[in-house]
């Protein structure tokens, strides 16, 4: 009998032999003929497997990159759950009918769950039940709101958008705020950061104006009770953040209360 393993591989190199054309139409078959009977089937027999729905449903996250063990690593536990996932950037550029995978696989693995996605093109061919989207930029401060005020509680969100440095710092300084207590930011494709044409450096590491050295600023804040500085005022971070997960081109970021008190009762010299 075929195992898993061998069926996602043998999945993957069929879809490796087809043109760039034959894979476009293969996907939007996939996304606008019989969707709701494939997403029931999809779910009944491999509804808990990313991997195999990453596969399925022709997406990104498994194959091209390896995000997929991760995502289950930090939500699978939640997979049952009630949850309002939002992910930014639906995908296929300005072709109305292109993209959506991972907002069907959201839809799939979550079969509990609300999923909203944000692109800047109109995508909403892509809507059907317990998914909804919304056409507007990362960085519009008032397109946002409407979108957090339409959704209200947003459980996880997914930063898959422009992955230019200055829209994904803006993005997270607005939205990380407005996630449930228990929530969690998740950003891909960081490789951006060190990237000049998307506003990232090779040579500066630090720089606050990457992601990668923004997200780094973070991590001293999950230790704020430990400054030995009686004057500092723990910011809205260092307040709300219990944990920060790096990978190889990805980042989960944990939200709650870190109020833990110190381990040492030092005085300030």
């Amino acid at each position: 009998m075929l195992n898993l393993d061998q069926y996602l591989s043998n999945i993957q190199s069929l879809r490796k032999s087809l043109t760039r054309e034959q894979k476009a139409k293969l996907k939007e078959f996939q996304a606008f003929r019989f969707r709701w009977l494939q997403g029931f089937v999809y779910r009944i027999f491999f509804g808990s497997n990313l991997k195999i729905l990453a596969t399925l449903y022709i997406c990104d996250k498994w194959g091209f990159h390896r995000y997929v063990p991760h995502y289950e690593t930090h939500l699978a536990h939640r997979r049952k759950e009630k949850l309002k996932v939002l992910e930014i950037g639906i995908g296929g550029y300005d072709n109305p009918k292109a993209g959506g995978a991972s907002l069907r696989m959201w839809r799939t693995y979550f079969p509990k769950s609300l999923i909203f996605g944000i692109d800047i093109y109109d995508k909403t061919c892509h809507e059907e039940r317990r998914i909804k989207t919304f056409q507007g930029s990362q960085i519009d401060e008032n397109f946002l709101e409407k979108v957090v005020q339409e959704i209200r509680k947003v459980d996880v969100i997914i930063d898959d958008g422009s992955h230019i440095n200055e829209h994904i710092i803006y993005t997270f300084n607005y939205l990380f705020p407005k996630l449930s207590e228990n929530g969690i930011y998740i950003i891909e494709d960081l490789q951006t950061s060190y990237w000049p044409s998307h506003g990232g450096s090779s040579e500066d590491f630090n720089r606050s104006d990457t992601a990668m050295g923004f997200l780094k600023s973070l991590t001293d804040g999950l230790n704020h009770e430990e400054y030995m500085l009686r004057s500092y005022e723990p910011n809205y971070f260092d307040k709300h953040i219990v944990g920060i997960f790096f990978y190889h081109n990805m980042v989960f970021i944990q939200k709650g209360i870190n109020n833990e008190a110190s381990i040492a009762n030092f005085n300030t010299p």
